[in-house]
């Protein structure tokens, strides 16, 4: 990046809520971001973002301290993101495991924005920012150099309400937004909607907000809707500590992306914290694709949304 363009404010600021970003999703983690070139290139707050973004949990050490450690973390935590972030054709991809171990900053930078328009688009970047950038160039006449124009964001990274439509307001946001009877008489219906689907296996739900906070009865669900069988030995059929109860959420909400089921970004964390509007965005997800099978309380729903 040139000297100027490092100066630039659209830069600094972009920098800024980048940094801003990072420490509020990691608060809860203790880990807290100063420099993006110098805080970065190790994988450590790659891989903390990663397991709370995605809910991917790679097992690699916490703390590598050597190189050659920090490479191997870096390629797989980077392999990982590229994968959820749909970015498999490597064309596109304007980062890799060196320039991010090297503190390369234009590569830091195209890494976090990417991560921001996938895991929290709603997030507000600053719009148009673009740097000039030093391209070398070896070839047989010797060394040639040429300055390019390197776009970081543009319009679409405006994530402010005010450029939501409606279509992007999250449905249970508006719903939660309804009077008290309203947001009783759609949680009855999903309910009903549950245990219509659960009565097969011999389970019924009558506490929505605490009894998907282990994952089993919403594996036991997914396999249920989705038609097909969830392995036992894949997630903890009695789960007793919070890492099995983790587990089993993320494994749900990774078999739910993998079947492309359309839903707001949910923190398998917030749903093991019994957070009644993370369990609601699933369950309402799961109700909207498979409502044909329920249809006797769809209208009850479907009069509520208006």
């Amino acid at each position: 990046i040139q000297p100027k363009s490092l100066k630039d404010p659209k830069l600094e600021k972009l920098k800024e809520v980048l940094v801003y970003w990072i420490n509020g999703t990691l608060k809860s983690e203790h880990i807290v971001v100063q420099s993006l070139e110098e805080d970065l290139y190790d994988g450590l707050v790659l891989h903390h973002l990663l397991s709370k973004l995605a809910g991917v949990h790679v097992s690699v050490e916490e703390m590598a301290l050597t190189s050659v450690a920090q490479i191997l973390k870096l390629g797989l935590i980077l392999e990982q993101l590229d994968q959820r972030l749909g970015l498999q054709d490597s064309s596109r991809i304007k980062w890799n495991v060196k320039l991010i171990h090297n503190k390369d900053l234009l590569a830091t930078l195209h890494l976090l924005v990417a991560m921001v328009r996938a895991f929290q688009p709603e997030l507000d970047l600053p719009q148009n920012v673009t740097v000039e950038v030093v391209v070398m160039q070896v070839n047989r006449s010797g060394i040639k150099s040429d300055v390019m124009m390197e776009v970081l964001t543009d319009e679409r990274d405006a994530g402010s309400d005010s450029q939501r439509g409606p279509e992007r307001d999250d449905p249970i946001e508006r719903l939660l937004r309804l009077e008290a009877h309203k947001v009783n008489a759609v949680k009855k219906a999903i309910l009903h909607f549950v245990n219509q689907n659960m009565s097969s296996v011999g389970l019924e739900v009558t506490d929505m907000d605490k009894q998907f906070a282990d994952g089993v009865i919403l594996l036991l669900l997914i396999g249920q809707l989705e038609g097909f069988f969830v392995p036992l030995s894949d997630f903890n059929l009695t789960p007793v500590t919070h890492s099995e109860m983790l587990h089993n959420v993320t494994l749900a909400l990774d078999l739910l992306n993998d079947s492309g089921l359309q839903m707001s970004r949910v923190d398998p964390q917030d749903i093991v914290s019994l957070d009644a509007t993370a369990t609601l965005k699933v369950l309402y997800a799961l109700f909207m694709k498979h409502k044909r099978k329920s249809s006797n309380r769809i209208c009850t729903f479907h009069g509520l949304k208006n």
